[in-house]
């Protein structure tokens, strides 16, 4: 059950990163990843700044975390792509 809800997450937060940075969602597989990608790059960055209590616990924080995430992966993407 909790691969599913990992995965959810996951998706709903390449999604909304996706529309943020590129203007629309990667596909269903793609969002996926960006979402789990993000996961653990926003875990890592929350972490290390001592933020990652703020957002709370449950799949509402989970798919917040993964959100800002995304977000930072699909910025540093995109400015390597300019490069």
């Amino acid at each position: 059950m909790n691969i599913i809800v990992f995965l959810i997450a996951g998706g709903i937060a390449g999604w909304l990163a996706g529309l943020l940075i590129k203007g629309r969602g990667f596909g269903i597989i793609g969002d996926i990843i960006v979402g789990i990608i993000g996961a653990f790059i926003g875990g890592f960055v929350l972490t290390t700044i001592g933020l990652i209590g703020l957002f709370g616990a449950g799949i509402i924080g989970a798919i917040i975390v993964a959100f800002i995430g995304a977000i930072i992966l699909l910025f540093i993407v995109k400015l390597i792509k300019k490069l």
